[in-house]
């Protein structure tokens, strides 16, 4: 097929070229396709993606990689998915590497190289290699120097941002939800019921971008139907400026100010060395966390408190998994911070932090927690029984081992101010561990 001439929209006739794939035309297995990007069976563009087939799944990871002049970490980053994920998990994502590459060769033996280690990935219909041709894409000289880069550096980014609107298009339609990925990262395990869990705590909220990662465009979350839409807009402003922050003006643009970032980070970045020109490249985000066990469960709860709120640090942004905290006027003895949980929960651990670096004084001077139970259905709603449990130790609190603290699971987590103090109180975070079922 001939290339659409309206160079600044994604093309609808352009073809993929699977280079790996696990599914025939019948939706049975058939060995894999491998190819060299000049023939093979493709995948259209416009929503009909050829011979691939499959269940809807829950997530798509999609990245793209190029040939790297000095270290190269894809393979890597594959393993780290795999095995960071449970066979459940596995069965409800699926991994989309976009070969880049102006190098056929590089591009075919990346994808003999990717074959061979990882057959029942693509056998299994959890991971897919694609390429575009180069002759699909846009012109990539003479392109406008908005910010005065040098011309090389404009054209791999611009390149980058249609490289990135074709995988997306191509996996628009593969999963409820898109995850945006590097070539070089390393996963937190179980990363994929920790975004679950994440996204059930937003039940109710419209959004247009999470954030998974403080860094760059590692670790972005959309929802598929919106992905079309991203397709287009890298494409239409393709030149314009780097596609982490054209990102940032597409969620802006649909209506979401703020970005939303979680607490814990899911993926780390690994790579030492820029796929631009080699450049050397140590970034780490310092809020990764590998360990699952670290994660709060944070059952649903509502929160009751008697201090007074200071700007829009309402008490909630303290128990969020979103980055955020609850910042409220000089306590006095007997103000509290309540949990009122859903349903009452088997807590094993509770931890809070209060104060910020920003606000070293605003922490919890004095102060008690307590478990409640019995709760009590009245129009503000509470525990009728507490067992005090431990008290702050400068602004903080961490206890493990709570199961038999109680004669029957809690329904509430009580904070409870013990002394009078003149400083402002911030309750940076909540995390509350319950105990795994049988």
């Amino acid at each position: 097929p001939k290339c659409s001439a309206r160079r600044s929209q994604v093309p609808q006739n352009v073809f993929f070229f699977l280079l790996l794939q696990g599914w025939g035309e019948s939706g049975s297995d058939s060995d894999a396709v491998v190819g060299d990007g000049a023939g093979d069976r493709g995948a259209s563009i416009g929503g009909n993606h050829g011979s691939y087939r499959g269940l809807r799944k829950f997530l798509t990871l999609g990245l793209c990689s190029i040939k790297r002049m000095r270290e190269a970490y894809l393979l890597d980053t594959l393993t780290s998915i795999f095995e960071q994920s449970s066979q459940d998990e596995l069965k409800e994502m699926v991994v989309v590497v976009h070969l880049t590459d102006a190098d056929r060769k590089w591009n075919s033996q990346m994808a003999l190289e990717i074959a061979r280690r990882f057959p029942d990935q693509l056998h299994q219909g959890n991971l897919v290699v694609i390429h575009t041709p180069l002759e699909y894409y846009p012109p990539l000289e003479g392109l406008k120097r908005n910010f005065n880069d040098p011309e090389d550096r404009v054209r791999f980014r611009s390149k980058q941002n249609v490289d990135y609107a074709y995988l997306m298009n191509f996996a628009s339609n593969l999963s409820t939800y898109y995850l945006m990925i590097e070539d070089d990262v390393h996963c937190t395990k179980h990363f994929l019921t920790v975004i679950k869990r994440n996204l059930a705590s937003l039940e109710g909220t419209s959004w247009v971008t999470l954030e998974f990662s403080k860094l760059g465009y590692i670790a972005k979350l959309y929802h598929s139907t919106d992905i079309p839409r991203l397709a287009r807009f890298l494409m239409l402003f393709y030149q314009e400026m780097p596609c982490d922050w054209l990102f940032v003006h597409f969620r802006l643009l649909l209506t979401q100010k703020e970005e939303i970032r979680f607490r814990q980070s899911l993926f780390q970045h690994i790579g030492h060395y820029s796929s631009f020109q080699g450049t050397r490249n140590r970034l780490k985000d310092e809020d990764f966390e590998e360990d699952f066990s670290k994660f709060p469960d944070n059952p649903p709860a509502d929160i009751i408190t008697d201090i007074g709120t200071l700007q829009n640090h309402i008490p909630s942004k303290a128990y969020s998994r979103v980055i955020g905290y609850f910042w409220g006027k000089a306590p006095s003895a007997g103000n509290s911070f309540t949990l009122i949980f859903k349903q009452a929960a088997p807590i094993f651990r509770i931890q809070i932090y209060t104060g910020s670096q920003a606000y070293p004084d605003s922490y919890l001077h004095e102060g008690l927690v307590a478990l409640g139970t019995h709760k009590l259905h009245t129009p503000r709603a509470r525990c009728a029984n507490y067992v005090t449990i431990g008290h702050f130790a400068k602004g903080n609190f961490d206890k493990q081992s709570l199961e038999s603290t109680t004669t029957s699971d809690p329904h509430c987590v009580h904070i409870l101010v013990t002394n009078t103090q003149t400083e402002t109180l911030i309750i940076n975070n909540i995390s509350i561990w319950i105990k795994p079922k049988v």
